[in-house]
């Protein structure tokens, strides 16, 4: 009776746990906002203003006179259209990020490619994905007055302000460890409440 329920327990977790991710997954339109998958948006520009994590989807939305082909990076470096590791046509395609690892895609028409229309998603584990706090990485020192030169010495130069005895070092704010990310900290409180929620209903 008690491995039971204790089974019906995990599974309740592992249930939620999934559906948790889903939740916290995020949908990037490519080329979104001001453009999508054409030849006029900066696709370079757009990825490398983005964070891509693993569970995530990207989204390509685009015109008849247009398609997605995933490719090798050679293939990619090369505009190459003749091995690709999957070829897509109807709009909107979305491709999930399942994996971290580098993909890249190119638009399969003559021409589109080398003017531009192909991109590159650099795709992080949750675990490595940037806070979306930012913490200082130094202190800032404090202001000193400069003194004024001595008259008997003129040459001789005033030690700098971290070198002056009886100046306090500053304490350095930057954390011990690594700071989880606000969705891993979401993600943690809310598999905790769900766990508790259904400890409490057996």
């Amino acid at each position: 009776m008690a491995r039971a329920m204790m089974t019906k327990i995990l599974m309740s977790i592992v249930a939620a746990t999934m559906l948790i991710e889903l939740a916290l997954a995020v949908d990037h339109s490519v080329g979104a906002p001001n453009g999508g998958w054409d030849t006029s948006t900066d696709l370079s520009s757009w990825a490398s203003s983005q964070t891509f994590t693993v569970g995530d989807n990207i989204v390509f939305t685009y015109t008849p006179n247009h398609d997605v082909l995933e490719v090798s990076k050679d293939d990619y470096d090369s505009c190459s259209t003749s091995s690709p590791i999957s070829t897509s046509t109807r709009s909107p395609t979305t491709i999930e990020l399942s994996d971290a690892v580098s993909r890249y895609f190119i638009c399969g028409i003559a021409g589109h490619c080398d003017q531009g229309m192909k991109v590159e998603i650099k795709t992080e584990s949750a675990a490595s994905a940037p806070p979306t706090t930012t913490t200082p990485t130094s202190p800032t020192p404090p202001e000193s007055t400069p003194s004024p030169p001595s008259s008997s010495s003129p040459d001789t130069p005033s030690p700098p302000a971290s070198t002056t005895p009886g100046t306090p070092t500053p304490a350095n704010p930057t954390p011990s460890g690594p700071s989880p990310s606000s969705a891993e900290t979401l993600k943690i409180t809310v598999l905790s409440m769900v766990g508790l929620g259904f400890l409490m209903m057996m």
